[in-house]
């Protein structure tokens, strides 16, 4: 995965959280992720497909963190991880896909997106069902952190190593 498509999915998850939920995040360092647990305790997950690509992005939020989030969105304090957290999750999930593809449809690379899945629990598991890297970039609120996690692969390379040769 080019890393230069790392980046619009960085500046959606800041400019959603500032205008939706009146949050300033900061991104920290993108890293390779190894392994299938989520950084949060409910996450939003949302397949994307395209005709030379296709991918996952996962955000996943600390409870302190989302409780604050969807509190700012609603304009009224919540204090438990209910079904308004899920519904909350899954439409900013939703929002950051969408402008992120904006952006990278600039760029030259066109995807739709599918409906976003809310996953909650310590320790729960994403699997993004892929043979390309995820990278995963972590970010800071003042009520905590949530990271998201990308992976896009380009069809044609993805299809070769499936089934184990190269080809030109």
């Amino acid at each position: 995965m080019n890393l230069k498509y790392i980046e619009p999915f960085i500046a959606a998850t800041i400019h959603v959280l500032e205008t939706m939920a009146f949050t300033q995040a900061t991104a920290g360092e993108a890293y390779l992720k190894d392994d299938q647990t989520a950084m949060g305790d409910v996450s939003g997950i949302i397949g994307m497909t395209g005709k030379e690509s296709s991918g996952t992005l996962s955000v996943s939020f600390t409870k302190n963190s989302i409780l604050a989030i969807v509190s700012n969105m609603f304009g009224d304090e919540i204090t438990e991880l209910n079904n308004e957290i899920k519904d909350a999750v899954g439409e900013i999930t939703n929002m950051i896909s969408g402008q992120a593809r904006q952006k990278l449809e600039e760029m030259g690379k066109s995807l739709d997106a599918a409906i976003p899945t809310v996953i909650t629990g310590i320790n729960h598991s994403i699997k993004h069902i892929t043979t390309y890297p995820i990278i995963a970039v972590p970010f800071s609120t003042d009520n905590g952190d949530f990271t998201i996690e990308i992976c896009l692969e380009e069809e044609g390379v993805s299809l070769r190593r499936k089934i184990g040769r190269e080809t030109p």
